[in-house]
């Protein structure tokens, strides 16, 4: 159609005002609903869209599940990678990967579920294109196998203890700062696997840059997490899989500690957060930071991106109700709980642990202190008053009501649910499995390997003693690094083998 005919059409159809001007006006409303539609346009997240139909149903019969899996969190404005350039990234940065190895995603131990498009942990949202970020799923997802030719077994709510989240953060930096992090750099390998039109073309010339920006923005606030003089000649040590450094998060997104000035490392293993019926009135925090699981289930996710608001709010109470409700999964070789082992193991533990781990003992779900309890104290000691004092008023400030954060005296002594899986154990996961866990700890290894899914039956955690090629990480973790620390809680390890015996046979039932 001519400009002319096009003109007379408007005439005859008595758009009269679609002339001279009019065509501009009208173009730039066009422009800007098809912006708004092309960038901003949300859509409803089916979570259950890529799965094959004969597990539709039951995806939809636990969608509480899925959501803590896979769903959005309202971050995706904010933090949220358009997935096409999210895809591609460990194709164009291979380098970049732990290791510099293949595999894409598959690098950082993240639980995969078979035939799911994304990792465990991730959401994808459409807001005017599909956009990816995370969930609360990929800091507590478990994952175990119990012999090498089994497919993993994925237990959310479990701790992520194959995550390597640090590992992540380090690629999306060296892939955020290298050069082909561009139009040119990115657009082959986009198109390649994407069916992509005109207006694709032109935009992602504009969008990869931004992106860029955005992730260069986002991961310039862990650079403390690398500082090489975190001490005088020593660097920060590693998180390692299934870890981070909880506190020092906090400290330094929400209040903007000095880095260079706070010397503290308080590296600590993603808990399991199962069963959350029995918490109620109690911390989730390794050292009793806040008094509260939804105060902890709402700040976790804030640090995710989440905005605050109405919405939200409700959200976390959702969640929390999904979490209430999910229990952890029984040892597949648990004892007969009428075995005589176990109750001699019932019998010890009565004695030597349910002061401080069965419901009505005298540190159960408190705090003990920390000259009692003998733990590396490092992961204590990175947060103070005046850091809870500072973390509350900003909350406040951002409209977000939950019971204020504190400092305590020591650890939290939380039940044992799911023991078995929970390795390594000590807040700081310095401790392999729990026959370790009732060696003196003079005698506790110096060092050993974690970020394994192959279980050890024998010793009761993962296989640590060696790199097993089968696992999806193995990191060498050194008890001599600051917040590494392996010594306390020796408490039982005065018992005799055949009593240690009993007592384990018994932790295989809870």
């Amino acid at each position: 159609m001519s400009w002319k005919s096009f003109g007379a059409l408007i005439k005859d159809k008595g758009l009269r005002f679609l002339r001279g001007p009019g065509i501009l006006i009208f173009l730039a409303v066009a422009g800007l609903y098809y912006a708004n539609w092309k960038f901003f346009s949300p859509k409803p997240q089916n979570l259950c869209a890529d799965v094959e139909k004969a597990q539709a149903s039951r995806c939809q019969d636990n969608i509480a599940e899925e959501q803590f899996k896979y769903g959005s969190l309202n971050a995706e404005n904010e933090r949220g990678i358009p997935y096409p350039i999210f895809y591609v990234m460990p194709r164009v940065f291979p380098q970049c990967l732990p290791g510099n190895k293949l595999g894409g995603y598959r690098a950082f131990g993240l639980p995969w579920e078979e035939g799911r498009e994304l990792p465990v942990g991730f959401s994808k949202r459409r807001l005017g294109f599909d956009r990816i970020t995370q969930t609360c799923a990929i800091c507590h997802t478990a994952t175990y196998r119990m012999n090498v030719a089994d497919k993993p077994v994925i237990v959310p709510t479990g701790p992520s203890h194959t995550t390597a989240s640090q590992e992540f953060l380090r690629f999306l930096r060296c892939a955020a700062n290298d050069k082909n992090f561009s139009f040119e750099g990115m657009w082959d390998e986009i198109k390649r696997n994407f069916k992509m039109g005109l207006d694709d073309w032109a935009i992602y010339h504009a969008l990869i840059p931004v992106v860029r920006d955005r992730i260069r923005e986002q991961v310039e606030g862990f650079a403390w997490m690398d500082q090489d003089e975190f001490r005088p000649g020593m660097r920060r040590p590693d998180w390692g899989p299934g870890r981070d450094d909880p506190m020092n998060l906090t400290k330094f997104f929400l209040l903007k500690a000095d880095r260079l000035k706070d010397q503290t490392t308080g590296n600590a293993d993603f808990p399991a957060i199962w069963d959350l019926s029995v918490r109620e009135g109690q911390s989730m925090n390794w050292a009793g930071e806040t008094l509260d699981p939804l105060a902890v289930l709402t700040d976790s996710a804030l640090g995710l991106g989440a905005p605050p608001g109405p919405h939200f709010e409700s959200q976390m109470r959702d969640l929390r109700a999904y979490l209430q409700s999910k229990k952890p999964p029984r040892y597949p070789l648990a004892p007969d709980a009428r075995d005589s082992a176990v109750l001699a193991g019932a019998k010890l533990f009565k004695t030597y642990c349910a002061d401080c781990h069965a419901t009505g003992g005298h540190y159960y779900g408190k705090t003990v202190p920390i000259e009692d309890i003998g733990t590396d104290r490092e992961r204590f000691d990175t947060w103070r008053q005046e850091d809870a004092d500072g973390a509350n008023r900003v909350a406040r400030e951002m409209g977000v009501i939950r019971k204020d954060m504190i400092k305590d005296k020591g650890y939290i002594a939380g039940p044992l649910s799911g023991l078995w899986l929970t390795a390594p154990y000590l807040h700081n996961g310095s401790v392999a499995n729990l026959a370790e866990l009732l060696t003196h700890p003079e005698d506790r290894r110096v060092t050993f390997y974690r970020g394994c899914d192959l279980y050890d039956h024998d010793k009761m955690g993962f296989i640590s003693d060696r790199v097993e090629p089968s696992c999806p990480s193995n990191f060498l973790f050194d008890t001599r690094l600051p917040g590494n620390g392996n010594r306390g809680h020796d408490y039982g390890t005065g018992l005799t083998p055949a009593e240690k015996t009993q007592l384990i046979e018994y932790l295989k039932t809870l």
